[in-house]
């Protein structure tokens, strides 16, 4: 059996699931207005690593979300999955955040569109088939009344940026399916198993987040 811990803070959510073989046995996960992971994360991974009743030393792979997202909030995923892979020695798997989010989509047709909020009108999205395969690559965008306009299928938006996106997509292929938010743990499970099936590693002294954009500090 290979357990993998799967971790995911790129958004306001943080979430934390444990897997065996692709299939998640516990998750546990918090979306809050102001942003908690660094106190919930590590208190999470006891919690899910407790109630799927292994140690730490089972683990297979710890997995974590490569973002985009939240500078500070993938700063402190990638830093405990980092932390877990170097003192355990097991691999460290990393998935991309808009991935998980759209494999919450359940719809069998069109594409899918999800988008994390980048402030403003800006976004990060990617569009994926009704497959969840990618098909056009991770980018920041900002979005007008023309965007996706070249897209006749019905395109189904997730994430946090919908009620804001909303107001100016307006075609009537646009569906915003509003119940999918943010990114969880619970869909990084088939993602990493696959990821280890592979051997599709990262390095742990090296690897760093997507940020997609520089950090700007606040003025």
């Amino acid at each position: 059996m290979n357990y993998i811990l799967n971790i995911e803070t790129a958004t306001k959510n943080c979430s934390v699931s444990l897997a065996a073989n692709g299939e998640t046995l516990v998750c546990k996960e918090i979306s809050e207005l102001g942003f908690s992971h660094a106190e919930k994360l590590h208190l999470f991974i006891e919690d899910v690593i407790q109630e799927a009743g292994i140690s730490l030393s089972q683990l297979s792979a710890v997995a974590v979300s490569r973002g985009p997202g939240s500078y500070t909030g993938l700063r402190i995923g990638v830093s405990a999955a980092k932390g877990l892979s170097y003192a355990l020695q097991i691999p460290l798997i990393s998935v991309d955040t808009l991935a998980s989010l759209a494999q919450q989509v359940i719809q069998n047709d069109g594409v899918i569109v999800p988008m994390i909020d980048a402030r403003r009108m800006e976004v990060y999205s990617a569009i994926f088939d009704s497959n969840k395969q990618k098909i056009r690559a991770i980018q920041a965008e900002i979005i007008t009344e023309d965007s996706f306009a070249s897209i006749s299928d019905t395109i189904y938006f997730v994430g946090d940026s919908n009620e804001k996106v909303k107001t100016v997509l307006t075609k009537s292929n646009f569906v915003f399916l509003d119940t999918i938010q943010y990114p969880s743990a619970k869909e990084m499970s088939a993602i990493s198993y696959q990821k280890f099936e592979e051997n599709n590693f990262e390095d742990v002294a090296y690897f760093e987040p997507f940020y997609l954009k520089d950090f700007l500090f606040a003025k």
